[in-house]
């Protein structure tokens, strides 16, 4: 691995990192905000997986990134979003 691909490898890591240690940023409020969540980065590693040659299924992407099963996090962290969060998603994301 080249020390660019290491740096950008350990600022994902970082990233992720942040993303757990902030569990109160709900992936509604990150799509609001910034237009890209912890499921949106889930899918682009399958998809910078797939640009490898290499298999990475979406659930496995998703444990990666939220570090267990999205099932499990779901169930511990994900509150219920506000009428306000949803139609600002619908406004700014109107196709997701």
């Amino acid at each position: 691995m080249d020390k660019q691909t290491e740096i950008e490898a350990a600022v994902f890591r970082r990233l992720v990192a942040h993303l757990d240690e902030r569990k109160d940023a709900q992936n509604i409020d990150l799509m609001n905000l910034a237009g890209f969540c912890r499921n949106c980065l889930s899918k682009w590693m399958v998809a910078a997986a797939e640009e490898q040659g290499v298999e990475i299924d979406y659930e496995s992407a998703r444990e990666k990134v939220y570090g267990e099963p999205y099932s499990e996090w779901k169930k511990k962290y994900q509150t219920e979003a506000s009428a306000e969060q949803y139609a600002k998603l619908a406004e700014t994301h109107p196709h997701d």
